[in-house]
């Protein structure tokens, strides 16, 4: 399984993924940290990226995701990181700390984490 950072969503939605992404995610299960769905909603409101939260299609997409809430574990390993970020990353980080799974990511202070298991 791997945890999907939202840059990674949403350029997997646009189709625009890397070939080395693509290779790492091919016949992976997939998960989010549920923050991931409210950055998601955020950068539609800001017309930074247009996607149909509320379309058919992308419900498909969220059926084949595992979704993790925020636990508390969650939040207090997201504040004992090795990196300081924005609160939405530091979560997304942190689900994978704690669920156990690799991150796939391109967040170069998340890369850099000595903590957070990474997908390459």
């Amino acid at each position: 399984m791997l945890n999907l950072d939202t840059h990674i969503v949403v350029d997997g939605l646009l189709g625009k993924l890397t070939a080395r992404e693509i290779e790492i995610v091919e016949g992976e299960a997939v998960a989010i940290s549920d923050i991931v769905l409210w950055e998601l909603s955020k950068l539609v409101q800001l017309k930074r990226i247009s996607i149909d939260v509320d379309s058919a299609a992308f419900r498909r997409f969220l059926r084949q995701l595992t979704v993790f809430p925020i636990t508390v574990e969650i939040a207090r390993t997201s504040t004992a990181l090795d990196f300081r970020s924005d609160p939405a990353d530091e979560i997304i980080a942190a689900t994978s700390v704690v669920e156990k799974i690799p991150l796939l990511t391109r967040d170069r202070r998340m890369l850099k984490s000595k903590v957070v298991p990474l997908a390459r």
